[in-house]
């Protein structure tokens, strides 16, 4: 496994290596497929494979550098399955789709290595599990088969090998001495808001960064989510018209032929700036890019790394990177950013385990490419790190469930994909059956998308179902930076006209990453230093006014402190406490506590959070003793409270809709067309409903739950959280007005009740009856 920051040649490092020994050893390799490159995103293999042709054609080989995922073009796909290219590019889902293939076996007769780009991002999902499946396969049929990892810098290097290697005897991890230079600057927002409030600053301060974007030859603008992205694309075009034409904007949901020029654009240096998500994360190597903005929170220490390692892209360049604030409060990130990258406190990427919906869809494709024998795929699929605890009681479960549907699935010929032939091998016979599988081959289940198109048929992207389900025939929306009125929707197809003036932004429901504990953990400690910064910290010294304010009117918590505020106003009572564990603990979190409190007397209570804490409010008077709020954040019997306070069974069902789709309860693409979400989720529900009555011990069900405490609910970042508070200072402050703290989860609340004019002239009631009481103070 090789190891190495951004922009280090770490492809180059595995890729010449085997140039090298393929001309040190030719007669070890043979006419046909001798690498397969398994790359996350399909614009990463694009890049990828030009690079690589480029040093064969230099060199002098005769070798052939290709790609094969959903993009390729089929008779493209036909002409590689007569004749495989030397060097193949894969995504995950492509891979598995060539073990699907009949007679697969010739394929990968001639295979010398395999090659895991970017195994840090794999690592941690269902897409990695296929992986170690179709890892383990070909390494058994071959066991002189080379495997290499290419990875980022993580937290758990140890345990990321052995994932990758968890049979092997011989496991090397190579990785760089040297260390990335960075430069973090951050963007200050003209003055200090002393109660700040997220999202708003990004119009106050596009005026500091179209500046940034001139001064650089090519900037890629981060942001976290599709929606943010689409309304700075308009911000940077409304304060400077020129960057029209060469300004661009690149999220998942755009057109692949659009984002394609637009990754060639870039990489020519034709593109002054490009906004993006995630999309452009990984790997892609646009030299000219020598700068990179960071929206908002990056949520993450390495996302953040790995973002800044897009600009200077080389071990002799530095890269820069600015952070723009969306609210004051995010200046403190930037500080526990820039001590982060500093000690190199970098995030574990936790691997899966025993995730049998993606067990039981690879068991079918093994089947359909030719088949498998019972006890040879048994040891194949424990051989890996993932599998390495099945029993052969669940392997058996599996097998019924492939060639029955299980229990529950006898009398349905739909579940009935595998049969043993006469040989003892266990294959699919029925057309149908192969034909859906790879169409549904895969374990990314996103709400259902819907194709929108002009009217005259050109093709713009996709948006979730859900956003359009809510638009009347007129209404305007922008996707890809234009202003689109909505006609009508036919099927899954949205058809538009070109329009002018403002629409609104789709709202993506797979946008808000979570904050990481590693993160969680320096703001903590940052803002305990906010009270006495050091003159080095331009961040925390900028915030002296926010902080002090705090400090005055409620606390600034120490590292072994806790704090708990309540705030009485006219329209009822607010409890706020800050954990700075992220979005999806403090949601959990909520509910626990307006649990434990209604235990204690009868009281109801709206919740609200953001990444630094959350907010109980009630119309009631919230009676808390310093007893009592000792008693509701004790650590014991926090699992079983935690599934009393939420409704477990509702959350498994909703998250059992993706295993039923992966595993093959639920087909959601049919002979080109893509079942609703609504639909989906019906189909799934009722299968739940009878496994929970007839089949309660059903592994698919089972998973639904561990998936929903363990993912869902974050069991042991939770637990954690709780040894924390209970080994803290609680403090209780009662506060007469919001705090810098509370003022943007209470904002946050309003947020989803108010329009945006309402919202605006309520955060100003808001900011002026929280200055009276300063005066008043004063």
């Amino acid at each position: 496994m090789v190891v190495a920051p951004t922009g280090f040649g770490k492809t180059y490092s595995v890729f010449i290596g085997i140039l090298i020994d393929y001309m040190n050893h030719p007669e070890h390799y043979k006419s046909g497929l001798k690498v397969i490159w398994i790359t996350p995103l399909r614009s990463l293999a694009k890049d990828l494979a030009r690079a690589m042709q480029e040093v064969v054609d230099q060199i002098g080989l005769d070798w052939v550098v290709e790609v094969r995922n959903g993009d390729t073009d089929v008779k493209v796909k036909q002409r590689q399955s007569r004749q495989m290219p030397d060097v193949l590019l894969l995504t995950p889902e492509s891979w598995h789709l060539l073990l699907a293939q009949k007679g697969r076996d010739k394929f990968f007769r001639t295979l010398k290595a395999v090659v895991i780009d970017e195994w840090h991002e794999l690592l941690s999902t269902k897409r990695g599990v296929m992986v170690e499946l179709a890892a383990s396969y070909l390494k058994h049929r071959n066991p002189s088969l080379l495997i290499w990892g290419i990875t980022a810098t993580i937290g758990n290097l140890n345990e990321a090998l052995q994932v990758l290697l968890p049979q092997s005897n011989k496991r090397a991890k190579i990785i760089a001495k040297e260390k990335k230079e960075m430069e973090i600057i951050s963007v200050f927002p003209p003055d200090v808001e002393i109660l700040p409030w997220a999202g708003h600053l990004g119009a106050k301060l596009v005026e500091q960064v179209v500046p940034i974007i001139l001064q650089s030859k090519s900037t890629i603008i981060f942001t976290n989510t599709r929606s943010q992205s689409e309304y700075w694309y308009q911000l940077l075009l409304d304060a400077y018209p020129a960057f029209a034409g060469q300004l661009a904007l690149h999220h998942s949901s755009i057109d692949a032929d659009i984002r394609n020029w637009i990754e060639e654009a870039l990489s020519m240096g034709k593109l002054k700036a490009v906004v993006a998500t995630s999309s452009l994360d990984l790997g892609v190597d646009f030299k000219p890019v020598d700068t990179v903005i960071q929206v908002g929170s990056s949520k993450g220490v390495a996302r953040f790394m790995q973002r800044a390692g897009r600009s200077g892209h080389s071990p002799f360049e530095v890269s820069k990177i600015y952070f723009v604030p969306t609210h004051s409060l995010e200046l403190i990130e930037v500080s526990a950013l820039k001590e982060a990258v500093k000690r190199n406190v970098i995030e574990n990427r936790e691997p899966l385990v025993l995730c049998y919906d993606v067990l039981v869809q690879f068991m079918v494709t093994v089947a359909l490419g030719g088949g498998f024998d019972y006890e040879e795929l048994f040891d194949i699929v424990k051989n890996t790190f993932s599998f390495q605890w099945m029993t052969k009681e669940d392997w058996e479960w599996c097998i019924t469930f492939i060639t029955v549907g299980g229990k529950i699935g006898r009398r349905y010929e739909d579940f009935h994909k595998v049969v043993k032939n006469e040989e003892g091998i266990y294959v699919v016979e029925r057309r149908r059956i192969a034909m859906l599988h790879r169409m549904n081959l895969g374990v990314i289940v996103s709400d259902a998308m819907v194709k929108v198109k002009f009217l005259g048929g050109g093709y713009i992207g996709m948006v979730e179902e859900y956003f359009i389900s809510k638009l009347k025939e007129g209404d305007k929306f922008i996707l890809a930076g234009r202003v689109l009125e909505y006609l009508r929707m036919k099927e899954m197809t949205v058809y538009v006209k070109a329009s002018q003036g403002r629409g609104i932004t789709p709202s993506w429901l797979g946008g808000r990453l979570p904050l990481s504990s590693n993160l969680g953990f320096l703001l903590r400690k940052k803002l305990a230093e906010s009270k006495a910064p050091s003159s080095k910290d331009k961040e925390l010294n900028f915030l002296f006014l926010l902080v002090e304010s705090q400090q005055n009117k409620s606390h600034i918590p120490s590292e072994d402190e806790f704090l708990v505020e309540k705030i009485t106003t006219k329209e009822g009572c607010h409890l706020f406490m800050y954990p700075f564990e992220g979005r999806l603990v403090h949601e959990v979190m909520a509910s626990l506590m307006a649990y434990r409190i209604s235990q204690l007397y009868p009281i109801s209570f709206s919740m609200a959070m953001n990444d630094y804490g959350f907010e109980l409010f009630s119309d009631k008077d919230i009676v808390l003793t310093e007893e009592q709020l000792h008693y509701i954040l004790r650590k014991d019997d926090l699992m079983k409270d935690v599934s009393a306070s939420i409704n477990a069974t509702e959350m498994a069902k909703r998250k059992f809709r993706d295993i039923a789709v992966i595993a093959g309860y639920v087909i959601q693409n049919h002979h080109g067309r893509q079942q609703s979400n609504k639909s989906l989720q019906a189909s799934a529900g009722i299968i739940f409903q009878v496994l929970e009555e007839h089949e309660p011990h059903n592994l698919l069900l089972k998973q639904a739950y561990t998936e929903v405490f363990n993912q869902q609910l974050e069991e042991p970042r939770l637990t954690a959280a709780f040894e924390r508070i209970n080994a803290s200072t609680i403090i209780y402050k009662i506060v007469e007005s919001f705090t810098p703290l509370s003022f943007p989860i209470k904002v946050d609340s309003l947020r989803q009740s108010l329009s945006s004019e309402d919202l605006a002239a309520r955060i100003l009631r808001m900011q002026e009856r929280s200055n009276r009481y300063k005066s008043k103070r004063k």
